[in-house]
């Protein structure tokens, strides 16, 4: 397990070092994770292998089946020990019951899925991130519990492995012709459209690195998101609009027999997000506001910042209406926990978690300090940071207080000498000449990596890379830093964002020359407002090309009643208007999707216009 690959380096002493202490640590950990995790199985996660529309292999538990290997006592020197353990927990899949009427398909996405048994079918919670992951859930439930039809699609929240394989458990046409309902929290379809449209070209790339997407799945790459094993490989991602959104908490729908109470959580994992009270079952859903981590406060992939302080006010809402009617909890990752006094005690620390990190990252940047030294000062105290579930496996204290620091405070920490500097190319080249030139940096780097300084070699290698991105001994001596240092992670994030950006600099970012841009699927597509369609042609609009263009387009949208719309184009800038009409210079009836089509990118606006025109 531990042959290195010619390419691949393996764990230095500092590295081994550090997880030995890492592992000294977990020595006295209970093994109740591991019983929550496999308590109530039904089936394992069958099958293994989940093909894609493009012959790939979609989804592929066997691929992590090195998590498992029984000749494995201890963990690798490549894998910090605390995200190996949480790795192997998220290694158990399958089919398993929560309540005699509530069931979990788990390990087969980044997602569970839920299914809960009605008088006539099955009502479906969060249905994965693809539909072929969906399908296969579904199958298993049926095989093993009795094929039965959807009656209900239930999505938590605004997050695509929580929506995207609708497909896989119902059609189009059970919603419309009636036989399935679709329900979600308000401002759903907005939230889950809008995040991944926008800035979606450079989420997708980030995603990449956030998930390790590209890396091997050993010990020496890739190994477990935190939240989960990994993302399904190009998945089939759809959308059906919601026919009921719910609004209030406290708000009940009784869907094919079974009641259930919805408390609102706007704001806080997601911006349209809801938990699930199940009264007969005296089961909470908590959605993805509490799992089995730390969650993120700021996603690495980019988002916008979530407020800790609401997050934390939410949960300490569920434990006050909830938590005394309850005998499990269940969310959209992880396992469940059984028990009033163990789901109530894992909702109080987790409030205090994330508002501890609320609380002391803005008692300290009133004390004076600037983002980066809250990161490195801010710690759990032991009563919250000895929790498992509190251990930064996805989102971690540190780049969660930076988070909160941003949202109060923005970019800017306040020294003048940040206010404008160099971007990272020129400011390279200076560094690099006031240090003595790149040769002499990178002979000073070499010694601090020799004593186990790799955060200060991956920064100061960073300038010569910057300056010289031919230097190859500088690349390769920067990924080897990074290397050491995703070894090191708790977070997989962390660990996938190191050791895909050590893969780019050993190729010399041949790896990701192909990665693929803001991939659309039809089914979110579809459900683009019009308006949405025009803010993205405003953020595809080349500012500086465009400056001296003017354009005036009368438009028409006859699917959704001649809805009318006056847009243009003027010094670099989109500007649109509902319900105007102007003297556009050119004028176009058409439809939402022909529409979709030339604002994503798709055609171009002479083809729109001359197959759609007015006049």
């Amino acid at each position: 397990m531990d042959d290195a690959t010619p390419e691949r380096k393996l764990a230095s002493a500092s590295t081994k070092a550090a997880q030995r202490v890492v592992l000294e640590s977990l020595a006295s950990a209970s093994g109740s994770d591991f019983e929550r995790a496999t308590r109530g199985m039904i089936a394992p996660g069958t099958p293994r292998q989940v093909p894609g529309r493009l012959g790939q292999v979609l989804w592929d538990l066997d691929a992590y089946a090195f998590l498992d290997d029984p000749a494995t006592i201890e963990p690798p020197s490549t894998v910090n020990p605390s995200l190996w353990r949480q790795g192997r927990l998220n290694n158990i899949a399958g089919l398993f019951e929560v309540t005699p009427s509530i069931f979990q398909v788990r390990g087969m996405d980044i997602s569970n899925v839920t299914f809960i048994s009605g008088v006539t079918g099955w009502i479906v919670i969060d249905p994965l991130t693809s539909e072929e992951t969906a399908r296969a859930a579904l199958a298993l439930v049926n095989e093993h519990l009795g094929e039965r039809p959807v009656r209900a699609v239930i999505y938590t929240h605004s997050h695509t492995d929580h929506f995207g394989g609708v497909h896989g458990v119902v059609s189009d046409d059970d919603v419309t012709e009636g036989r399935a309902v679709v329900i979600a929290p308000k401002g759903f379809l907005e939230a889950a459209i809008s995040e991944n449209v926008l800035a979606g070209t450079v989420m997708i790339r980030r995603a990449m690195y956030m998930y390790g997407v590209l890396l091997p799945k050993d010990a020496q790459g890739h190994v477990d998101t935190g939240l989960g094993k990994g993302m399904p490989a190009l998945p089939s991602v759809a959308l059906i609009a919601p026919t009921h959104e719910v609004t209030a908490t406290g708000e009940e729908l009784t869907v094919d027999g079974v009641r259930l109470v919805f408390q609102m959580t706007p704001g806080t994992e997601a911006p349209a997000e809801m938990n699930i009270f199940v009264p007969e079952e005296r089961a909470l859903c908590v959605a993805e506001n509490c799992t089995a981590n730390q969650h993120n406060v700021y996603t690495l992939r980019g988002a916008q910042v979530r407020d800790a302080l609401m997050w934390s006010k939410y949960i300490d809402q569920s434990l006050e209406l909830y938590a005394h009617a309850c005998d499990v909890l269940f969310a959209s990752h992880h396992w469940p926990r059984w028990g009033q006094a163990d789901l109530a005690a894992y909702l109080a620390s987790q409030r205090d978690a994330y508002r501890y990190v609320h609380d002391q990252t803005l008692r300290l940047a009133n004390h004076g300090l600037t983002v980066n030294e809250i990161a490195e000062e801010l710690v759990l105290p032991a009563g919250l940071g000895d929790e498992f579930f509190n251990h930064g496996y996805y989102g971690t204290v540190s780049h969660n207080a930076k988070a909160v620091y941003q949202r109060y405070l923005g970019w800017f920490d306040g020294n003048p000498a940040h206010l404008n500097p160099h971007p990272p190319v020129e400011a390279a080249k200076r560094y690099v000449a006031f240090m003595g030139g790149a040769d002499a940096v990178l002979e000073r780097a070499r010694v601090s990596f020799a004593e186990g300084d790799y955060r200060w070699v991956v920064e100061v290698v960073n300038h010569v890379v910057f300056a010289d991105p031919a230097n190859e001994p500088a690349r390769l001596l920067q990924a080897d830093a990074l290397e050491q240092l995703g070894f090191q992670s708790e977070s997989g994030p962390w660990r996938d964002f190191y050791l895909s950006g050590a893969m780019e600099l050993r190729s010399n970012g041949t790896v990701i020359k192909g990665m693929a841009g803001n991939a659309l699927g039809s089914g979110i597509v579809r459900s683009m407002t019009p308006e949405l369609l025009l803010d993205l042609i405003g953020v595809r609009l080349n500012g500086p090309r465009s400056a001296e263009f003017e354009l005036e387009v009368e438009l028409v949208i006859a699917d959704l009643g001649d809805e009318r719309w006056n847009f243009g184009v003027r010094h670099g800038v989109l500007h649109a208007r509902r319900d105007a009409r102007g003297v556009g210079s050119v004028g176009v009836i058409t439809s939402v999707a022909a529409f979709a089509i030339f604002a994503t990118g798709s055609a171009s606006f002479d083809e729109f216009s001359r197959a759609r025109t007015l006049r």
